[in-house]
């Protein structure tokens, strides 16, 4: 009895086993199926396929797009092609992603843009600013080509911006042409102002930005370092957010037209001063035409600091002393 009772229950777990190991076995539906062909095959939709894995049940949608497939309808074609044990695994439906390498405006400026470097290696990707003419807004290639993308014919006016290019896409049902039109602008950072400065208004790093021009439109002294003019004085009122030149400004003024000053004669073992008024601007180190209150005579004196004038030593000695006792 003992033994008829251990036999059973060796029956028994041997069935169990085998029940789990067929459970595991067992073909399993996927609730989404993402692929490259243009079929969907029983193995595509089924995890242990087996031998049915390869044979196609239904076909792709586009490529970029997706599409639901009744989950039913599905275990009904596996089944019809051999896979009995095809079910449904509680599914409603199965969705079906077709993938893509899609192409947006964003990469196909990009691939304009490398195009015309290729051809003029002076320029970067981002030096360019390319504006595309009627172009799609999207464009699907097949992801499982070595190349989906390849650039046939390249026309490009760089005085003008004007641009055609012939693009070969690799998509459904083939190589597809592309002609895109356009304007690529070979583009400059340069240094401008945030906010509008006034004349004679000293520069100060708060007071700069860049901006990205189109070459064309910036003139050919543009500053591009804006550590040239900083602590200089604006020479006329300036807009913000335009190009500047360095002749735009000046070493600020210390020396106003009309100031009363101190002229100094340096003089090999003395110094002379005397009072004079300026008759003319003048910043740090400009000289200036200067006239000496006593002697009523105009001179020429270099600026040193504010109400500070100094007469340079290749002036005449005697022409010093004679304008120092007037």
């Amino acid at each position: 009895m003992i033994r008829s009772l251990a036999l059973a229950g060796l029956a028994i777990g041997s069935l169990f086993w085998s029940q789990q190991a067929f459970a595991a076995d067992a073909p399993i539906l996927q609730p989404e199926v993402h692929t490259l062909s243009d079929i969907v095959t029983i193995g595509d939709f089924y995890r242990n396929a087996g031998d049915y894995a390869g044979i196609p049940l239904f076909r792709s949608p586009d490529m970029g797009t997706s599409g639901d497939v009744p989950a039913e309808q599905v275990a009904k074609r596996a089944q019809a092609a051999g896979l009995i044990a095809a079910g449904t695994n509680g599914l409603t439906k199965v969705v079906v992603y077709r993938r893509a390498e899609t192409l947006g405006q964003r990469e196909l400026k990009t691939i304009v843009a490398k195009a015309l470097v290729e051809r003029d290696a002076s320029l970067s990707v981002e030096d360019l600013d390319i504006t595309l003419f009627q172009a799609p807004s999207a464009v699907h290639a097949d992801p499982s080509v070595e190349n989906p993308v390849t650039v046939d014919q390249v026309l490009w006016s760089r005085t003008g911006g004007q641009f055609s290019l012939r693009l070969n896409i690799s998509g459904l049902g083939g190589v597809h042409p592309l002609n895109l039109t356009g304007v690529a602008r070979e583009m400059v950072e340069v240094s401008a102002l945030i906010q509008p400065l006034s004349r004679g208004a000293i520069v100060k790093p708060e007071d700069l930005t860049t901006v990205r021009l189109a070459r064309g439109s910036v003139p050919a002294r543009a500053l591009i370092d804006a550590d040239e003019i900083l602590g200089l004085a604006a020479r006329s009122n300036l807009r913000a957010n335009s190009p500047l030149t360095r002749n735009d400004f000046e070493r600020p003024t210390i020396i106003p037209r009309g100031e009363k000053v101190t002229i100094t004669y340096q003089l090999p073992g003395m110094k002379l001063t005397t009072r004079g008024q300026a008759l003319e601007d003048g910043a740090a180190g400009d000289v200036i035409d200067i006239m000496n209150l006593q002697s009523r005579r105009k001179i020429s004196a270099t600026v040193i600091s504010r109400g500070q004038v100094r007469v340079e030593p290749s002036v005449p000695v005697a022409s010093l002393n004679e304008r120092a006792q007037q």
